[in-house]
């Protein structure tokens, strides 16, 4: 079986990291594949071929299964290249981590020949953390507006819609030329806010879903433009 060595955290006179970060009392699948960059089948995965274990928490029927801060660590670094190494090893990585978390190097075997670095995964997690606590703080969900669909605070505007124009290929600068009241920004981090926070259930309801059209009226394109 391949020996973990831990080299201990070396004091860090630099300014302290970031701001506030996002702590919570765990982290869904959904939402360590957003951190991680992983696809969402590389998280279960990982999960099945018990690399890494979660807790479970009940809400009402539903189960979830959440996972760490340090598990998220860990799983950063299968994304950038862990995945190469045995799993017995990788095992055996993520309990370390588990247990010594504020390790920053660690040897793998009883040599000096081979590392895995670990605190520039921990920044990268902590960065992304603490844009998701960001892009959450813009969002509101309210049964009183659009059924508690999420929209972006100030605004009746789902996030999920903008994450759909944006996935079907239109430019931001064509989102804005519709939306003005929006920015870049707002706009950037649809993407990630629908994948941290899946939608759940059913399509929300359109009103005119189902329904035929009244009738059918042709207008010519310069009498539009005269009136716009």
């Amino acid at each position: 079986m391949t020996r973990l060595r831990h080299r201990p955290s070396l004091p860090d006179n630099s300014p302290p990291f970031g701001v506030e970060l996002l702590y919570m009392d765990g982290y869904t699948p959904a939402q360590a594949s957003a951190v991680t960059g992983l696809p969402l089948a590389a998280i279960h995965k990982a999960i099945d071929s018990r690399l890494i274990r979660p807790r479970s928490a009940r809400s009402g029927t539903t189960v979830r299964r959440l996972l760490t801060k340090e598990q998220l660590i860990y799983l950063q670094l299968d994304a950038e290249g862990l995945r190469l190494l045995p799993v017995g090893t990788r095992r055996e990585i993520a309990e370390s981590i588990r247990r010594s978390p504020k390790t920053d190097l660690m040897a793998i075997g009883n040599g000096t020949a081979l590392f895995v670095e670990l605190t520039a995964a921990r920044r990268k997690v902590e960065c992304q953390l603490e844009k998701l606590a960001d892009i959450e703080a813009m969002v509101v969900s309210d049964p009183e507006i659009m059924r508690g669909t999420p929209v972006f605070k100030g605004t009746r505007i789902p996030v999920d819609l903008l994450a759909d124009m944006l996935a079907q290929g239109a430019t931001t600068d064509e989102i804005l030329e519709g939306y003005p009241n929006l920015s870049k920004e707002i706009i950037a981090v649809a993407p990630l806010y629908m994948r941290a926070f899946p939608r759940r259930g059913r399509p929300s309801h359109r009103a005119w879903q189902g329904k035929k059209a009244m009738g059918c009226k042709s207008v010519p394109l310069n009498t539009l433009l005269k009136n716009s």
